[in-house]
């Protein structure tokens, strides 16, 4: 549920974004985020062969961290910077 609360708020600053920039910026890090725990959650019920994918924010994996890490201040950044002065 929580990255289901995670992913509905990402779409949310998509679409309130100013510029297209920011608002393809913000949807490449929700995809990014929801292919990874979609792919994760459909292996762990046996949808899916298990490959080398991990959990967002939960599996151990220190260049998955930081880029998840990354993509979360993009999308705080857009939403931030959604109106015009």
């Amino acid at each position: 549920m929580l990255y289901a609360a995670l992913i509905l708020r990402g779409l949310q600053i998509v679409a309130r974004a100013k510029d297209r920039f920011g608002s393809l910026l913000a949807f490449g890090v929700v995809a990014m985020i929801f292919w990874q725990a979609f792919v994760n959650i459909a292996m762990t019920t046996g949808l899916l062969p298990v490959v080398g994918i991990t959990l967002p924010f939960f599996s151990y994996g220190g260049s998955s961290m930081i880029t998840l890490m990354l993509g979360i201040g993009l999308l705080l950044n857009v939403s931030m910077r959604r109106f015009t002065f």
